[in-house]
């Protein structure tokens, strides 16, 4: 197996690499451009879809944004990323996938992660009869006083 080291260390597209084997997905030209954009430097990542393909679109990949959109619903299948809905239409991706909370920062549209040591939530609702509880996302919404 040709691994992509330099002097021991990891490049960025092995990590890209063994991200999509990780998540049992087939290595594609874009599948990987994207991945070692979103994981290539060991970072998480928070992007939504025009920012992923703003990205590639500078690192010079001819991807197109429907093929971001597709890419990173697959991501997301296969376990390797979260979607975070802001606003009920505004989706966030991101690399992180343990449960924790996150800042929406309304000023800059940024989503951050929020320091989950400090989150205490004592109880939830009571399912509806037939349902059980599939996740719970926790945003915390800020503005500049």
């Amino acid at each position: 197996m040709g691994m992509d080291r330099i002097g021991g260390v990891m490049t960025a597209t092995t990590r890209g690499a063994d991200w999509l084997m990780r998540g049992g997905l087939r290595p594609t030209r874009q599948r990987l451009a994207l991945a070692t954009l979103l994981v290539g430097d060991g970072q998480n990542r928070h992007v939504t879809a025009e920012s992923l393909f703003a990205a590639s679109s500078a690192a010079g990949q001819s991807v197109s944004l429907a093929t971001v959109y597709n890419t990173l619903r697959a991501f997301c299948d296969a376990g390797l990323m979260t979607e975070v809905v802001v606003d009920g239409s505004k989706s966030y991706f991101d690399t992180r996938t343990d449960d924790h909370p996150h800042f929406y920062w309304e000023d800059s549209h940024q989503l951050t992660d929020a320091p989950a040591d400090q989150l205490r939530i004592s109880g939830l609702p009571d399912a509806p009869a037939g349902t059980i509880v599939s996740k719970v996302d926790v945003v915390i919404r800020l503005r500049q006083a």
